[in-house]
Parts: C-alpha cells; sequence; structure tokens
C-alpha cells in the first residue's frame, strides 16, 4: 500500500506502519511544502482563501504524519525508532525556522492584514492571521541575514538538546530496578504494589518481586514501605535520575545540557529584542509582564505559607509522638504523611482502590462528559491500535461523529512516564470543503492489570484521568474550522491547563463519584463512610502541596527570568535559593530534582510551568458556576462548552472566560477549594 503515513484517513492505519516508512514521508512532505510555500508567498494580492487556507493544509498533512511519529517514539521507544525520530526532528526543526523567517510568506500575511478583506473575516480568521504575524516576528523574521542564521542554528541546537534531555531521562528511569528475594522487605505495601512488583518481576523471568522507578512502583515503596532503608534506596535512585550522582552517576546527566538549553533560549530572546526568555514567553500568554507572574506566585506563597507550616509541624509531632520517629528525611514525608491522613481521616488509597477499578471508572467518565456537554462515547472495535492495552473511542452528539481518541493507559517498558494529551488530528475545514474532524492521544501511566483482576486505579489516577480527558475535551469539542486556532491551537499556554483542571472537580462529589465508583467485585457502591473521609482528607496537607507547585513554578520562572550568560548560576543553586524564600520541606543535599524536570527541558513549560497554578484559578472560579447551579447543571455546561471549549484559541482566553462566568477570575476561588481560606457565601 501508499505509504500509511500519507494517506489522508481519518484514523491512522498502525498495523501497516513500519521504521522504514517515518523518513521517505518526512523528506516527501518536506520537500512538498517547500515547492508550494514558494508558490504561494509570491502571489500579489493574497486572501484567506489563496494563502491561509493552502498554507494550512501544508501544515496539517505534515503534522498528520509526525504526530503519529512522535506518539510511537514516546509510546514504543526503542533505540532503532530513536535514532529515525531524532533525525527527522532535525529536518523539521531546520524546515520550521525556514518557514518562519521566510520574509516573502510574512510579507503575503501582512499585506492581507492591511487589506479591507481583513476587517470581513470572521473572528477566527482575523486571530490566526494574528497569531501568525506574531510568531513570524518572535522567530526573528526581521533580523539581518546572519542573525537568521544564528537564530536557525540555536533553533536546532535547541530541538536536540531537549530531545537528548528527554531520552536521558526515560533511558535514567528504566535502567534502574531492584529485585526483592525477601517478602518482608516489602512489609508495609499493600498487596495491590506488591503483585505489581511480583508479575514485573515474571515478565523479566526473576524470581521474587522486582521494583522500578515507574510511578505505580515508586510511589506505593514511598507511601507505604516500612523499611526505610529501601525507602531511602529507592528515594535516591529516583531523585539523582539523569545527574552525576546515583546509582549510574554520569552515565545519562543532564547538568550540562540544562545550561547548554538555557543559554540558547537566553540568546534567541535577545535577537528578537527580549530581555531574557521569559520576557519573551510571555508574548504567547495570558501574564503580560514578569513582574505579574512573581507578584501572583508571591501572593499564593504568602498565604499559603503559614499553612504549610504547621501541617508539617503537624507531621513531626505525629512521626515523634505516634510513631517515634527522630526526624524527618524526604524519603519519610510520603511515608508518615499517610500514616497521619489514615490515623486522622480512617481512610487510604488503598482502602479506595477496589471501588475504583478501571473498567467502571472509564465509562462513568464518559457519563459525565455526556450529562455535561451532550456527547456520547462509544468504543470502536475494528480500528488499528500500537499495543493490546490501547482503546478507541468514538465521541458524537446526536449521531453525529464529532471526534476520535485513543486511551492508551498504563505503564510498561519503553513508555515514557506521566500522562498526557496530544492531538493526532485536528479539526479544520480544507478549500475542497472537506471538515477534518478532530482525534486526540490520551496517554497514561496507571498500575496496570494484575491477573484475572482488572486495573485498580488509586483516587489520585481517577484524578489524573479527569485531567487528561479534560484536555481531550478541548481538543475534540471545538468547533472551529480554522487550523491555527482550533482546539488548543492558539490557545494561550496560561488557560490551556483550564478544562483540564475543570474537569478534576467531578473526582470529589458524591454524584459523580457514585458515577465513576463500584467495588471490582460485587459492584456495590463507595460505602458512604468511605466517602465521607475521602472528602474531608480532600485537602489534606493542602498548603505543603500548594507551596511544592509554587516553589517549581518559581524556580522554572525564576530560571528563564535571571539567566545570565556570562554568569550562569547552576540550575540546582538557584533552585536552593527558591526554596530558602518559599519552602517549608528541604530534600537533602543529593536530590536533584532540576535533571529530570522534563516539562520545562524537554516539554512545553518552559517559563510557563506557573500555568498550572494561574489555570488552575480559572478552573476553580469556573467550577463555582456549578457549585452554584448544580454539578450536572445543563444550563452549566453548555455554557462552558459553547464559551471555552468549543472555541478553542479563536479568541483571547480572559474574553471568553467573561463571556462564560460574566466577569474576570477572581483568586479567592482557588484559596477557598484548597481550604487555604474560608470558602466565600453563595449569594
Amino acid at each position: 500500500m501508499k505509504n500509511p503515513l500519507l494517506t489522508e484517513d481519518q484514523l491512522p492505519h498502525f498495523s501497516f506502519i513500519r521504521l522504514e516508512h517515518i523518513k521517505p514521508a518526512i523528506d516527501q512532505l518536506i520537500s512538498d511544502n517547500r515547492v508550494q510555500i514558494q508558490s504561494i508567498a509570491q502571489q500579489e494580492e493574497p486572501s484567506f482563501e489563496t494563502l491561509v487556507q493552502p498554507i494550512q493544509s501544508l501544515e496539517d498533512r505534515l503534522e498528520r504524519a509526525w504526530s503519529v511519529v512522535s506518539h510511537l517514539n514516546a509510546v514504543q521507544n526503542t533505540s532503532e525508532l530513536r535514532e529515525i525520530y531524532n533525525g527527522c526532528l532535525a529536518q523539521l526543526t531546520e524546515y520550521g525556522t525556514e518557514v518562519s523567517q521566510n520574509q516573502q510568506l510574512h510579507a503575503a500575511y501582512r499585506k492581507l492584514a492591511d487589506s479591507e478583506q481583513y476587517a470581513r473575516l470572521d473572528q477566527a480568521q482575523r486571530k490566526a492571521i494574528d497569531n501568525t504575524l506574531r510568531d513570524f516576528e518572535l522567530s526573528g523574521v526581521a533580523l539581518a541575514a546572519d542573525k537568521k542564521e544564528r537564530f536557525a542554528k540555536l533553533s536546532g541546537e535547541l530541538a536536540e538538546l531537549s530531545s537528548r534531555f528527554s531520552d536521558n531521562v526515560l533511558d535514567a528511569t528504566q535502567a534502574w530496578s531492584k529485585q526483592i528475594t525477601d517478602q518482608s522487605e516489602l512489609a508495609g505495601m499493600p498487596e495491590t504494589a506488591q503483585a505489581g512488583a511480583r508479575q514485573a518481576a515474571q515478565q523479566r523471568e526473576m524470581e521474587g518481586w522486582l521494583l522500578t522507578l515507574d510511578a505505580p512502583s515508586f510511589l506505593p515503596v514511598m507511601t507505604f514501605c516500612e523499611n526505610r532503608a529501601l525507602r531511602k534506596e529507592v528515594y535516591e535512585a529516583f531523585v539523582t535520575r539523569a545527574s552525576e550522582l546515583g546509582p549510574f552517576a554520569g552515565k545519562w546527566d543532564n547538568t550540562a545540557i540544562m545550561t547548554d538549553i538555557l543559554r540558547r533560549r537566553h540568546e534567541q530572546s535577545q535577537l528578537v529584542g527580549f530581555d531574557s526568555y521569559a520576557e519573551r514567553s510571555l508574548a504567547r500568554k495570558m501574564a503580560r509582564t514578569p513582574e505579574e507572574v512573581l507578584g501572583f506566585l508571591g501572593e499564593l506563597a504568602k498565604k499559603s505559607r503559614p499553612v504549610a507550616e504547621k501541617e508539617l509541624e503537624e507531621l513531626r509531632a505525629f512521626a515523634r509522638d505516634e510513631c517515634g520517629a527522630e526526624g524527618l528525611e524526604a524519603w519519610d514525608i510520603g511515608f508518615y504523611g499517610e500514616k497521619l491522613r489514615q490515623h486522622r481521616y480512617q481512610i487510604s488509597d488503598e482502602m479506595l482502590r477496589p471501588y475504583f477499578p478501571a473498567n467502571r471508572v472509564i465509562p462513568g467518565l464518559f457519563e459525565v462528559a455526556q450529562r455535561l456537554f451532550g456527547v456520547r462515547i462509544s468504543a470502536i472495535d475494528d480500528a488499528q491500535v500500537w499495543h493490546k492495552d490501547v482503546t478507541v473511542y468514538e465521541i458524537s452528539r446526536d449521531g453525529e461523529p464529532l471526534a476520535w481518541f485513543y486511551l492508551d493507559p498504563y505503564a510498561r517498558k519503553g513508555k515514557r512516564g506521566g500522562a498526557w494529551m496530544a492531538d493526532c488530528r485536528v479539526r479544520y475545514r480544507n478549500l475542497r470543503g472537506h471538515l477534518q474532524k478532530p482525534v486526540a492521544f490520551l496517554t497514561c501511566n496507571f498500575t496496570p492489570p494484575v491477573g484475572d483482576q482488572p486495573a485498580l486505579l488509586t483516587h489520585d489516577e481517577v484524578t489524573t484521568l479527569f485531567h487528561e480527558f479534560g484536555h481531550g475535551l478541548h481538543h475534540m469539542l471545538t468547533q472551529v474550522e480554522v487550523f491555527d486556532v482550533s482546539g488548543i491551537n492558539g490557545v494561550a499556554w496560561d488557560a490551556v491547563e483550564l478544562p483540564s483542571q475543570f474537569m478534576e472537580n467531578w473526582c470529589w462529589h458524591a454524584e459523580s463519584i457514585a458515577l465513576i465508583s463500584g467495588h471490582y467485585e460485587t459492584g456495590e457502591p463507595l460505602p458512604q463512610e468511605y466517602l465521607e473521609r475521602m472528602l474531608a482528607a480532600r485537602n489534606f496537607q493542602s498548603g505543603m502541596q500548594m507551596l511544592r507547585q509554587i516553589e517549581f513554578s518559581l524556580f522554572d520562572f525564576r530560571l528563564h527570568a535571571e539567566f545570565d550568560p556570562d554568569k550562569p548560576v547552576s540550575p540546582l543553586a538557584l533552585l536552593e535559593k527558591v526554596r530558602e524564600e518559599v519552602a517549608v520541606v528541604r530534600p537533602p543535599a543529593f536530590n536533584r530534582f532540576p535533571n529530570s524536570f522534563s516539562h520545562i527541558f524537554a516539554g512545553g513549560y518552559a517559563a510557563g510551568y506557573y500555568s498550572y497554578k494561574w489555570a488552575e484559578v480559572l478552573a476553580a472560579d469556573a467550577f463555582s458556576l456549578f457549585e452554584e447551579k448544580g454539578i450536572f447543571s445543563p444550563e452549566a455546561g453548555q455554557a462552558f462548552r459553547e464559551h471555552i471549549l468549543e472555541k478553542g484559541g479563536s479568541q483571547e482566553p480572559m474574553e471568553l472566560f467573561v463571556a462564560f462566568r460574566g466577569r474576570e477570575p477572581q483568586v479567592d476561588a482557588l484559596l477557598a477549594q484548597w481550604g487555604i481560606q474560608p470558602q466565600p457565601a453563595v449569594a
């Protein structure tokens, strides 16, 4: 058959994709695009139909192929695929820089923006043109030839460095394991975690139990294992990944790579007229100045710190008085924190886990979406997938298909850690009038099924699923037909987390919990006393959690705002400064958190990690409308769908929020939701 990466089918042909298809497909698409862009850019009287739509069509063809390759590299990573991926990534980076610095193309867009036709275009079309012109400027289109060349070189180097950073984290994570042959060493760990460790050993034809640094293995050790020496060993292996310390000291060390990335980001930013990368990043965000971001984080820290200090003192006292612990180290915090939570609320994840089987949670999530947004979600049996754990679903409304998504829920070897949503197909209408419908990849790393028992999720994993599905809904329920601002495209990065964090709220209310829970053996609902205890424990150590996220956010933003190429401060040294100012929990000296902080060194969150907190304010305030009207209010659900989910990036996020909520967001809703200050009175 034709190269499966070059077909125009709605869903990719995963069964037919081979490694040898990748480079020829990318080569052909880039070559074709270059020829067509040259022709498109030369027109005298550009219009939306003759300029923007053809360019978007070229972008879509390339994205359709590359999104699949990029996804497979993340979920089925092999050395062979990695080599091909990195080679193509270098080509794509060069091509992308070339397009973004094309002066003829920039002039054509400028001519269209200045024409009378521009005023007659709809809002989405104008926003796409405005964003493109902004991105041209941010990519150095107006630079002199030598500076353009330097900018392009830096872009290529950054792509390669970020990929190496990510590869190092994956390799360091998957290289470490510990075989346990004496079950007593695992005392305190839940049966589900021990069964998973036994299954992991069996899969590698080993005796006993196998611990790894993947979340389903790492977290139960840190939370439940009574063997303090084992907790420390696992903790140290985890926090020294990809660094000069730890079990693989220096083997996949990201220390120099971090500074190399920061240096290049800073130089690129200065080339296009910004003092720092942080300033340049804000050109695509809701926040306008570094002072605004730092002030926002400072306000949250000021209000959260007294709560966090009290929580830490309570934890120390409990560990000392109830458990006889003389001091708390980093590898003790989660362990004694869980004991205190159980002591105070008589509830634990392991008590709840049997009531959240994946085969109940996933249909329950779909029912929540149906009630809120009027959609129906059903499995597609005959779609091609890359692994037996993957299921494909169709989203429809009134019998009309709207979108499709792939759900890949469980951790496995060769799969990047964490959870994410990525686009596979973007909704847009092409020049022929054909409407391409959206397709999403939803990827998690949950504890997999053990034997005949279904996967039993922790409540945190349930929340993660709702979070990623919120991103998916933003991508899939869009009604925008302009590629550049459809779904999550064109959405300010500090607003893109709004739908995801908004959806998490339905994991915390009795009416919705009833839909997503039921004992995996009997089907009985979550007992009322368990529900009450779980809800009472929702804000347990919320101050400490809030400060931890503020610490990461301040570290990231200051790292990019204060970088000085002549006197570069190491990321670790800056992190220590930030901790001195805001942290109540200080990790040991060997902790090398920055070396595996993929969000900012290999993801899209550089100088933008604060976005989680920024968008959480939006999400908390948005959900307060549902608290007023009812969590399944059809009126509120329709308003959120129409003003937020369907509009994508076609308008500024503050405009959309005000259209939905009737006013600008207020930080008090977030602080109240976290239990840091009292709930505001409802009028």
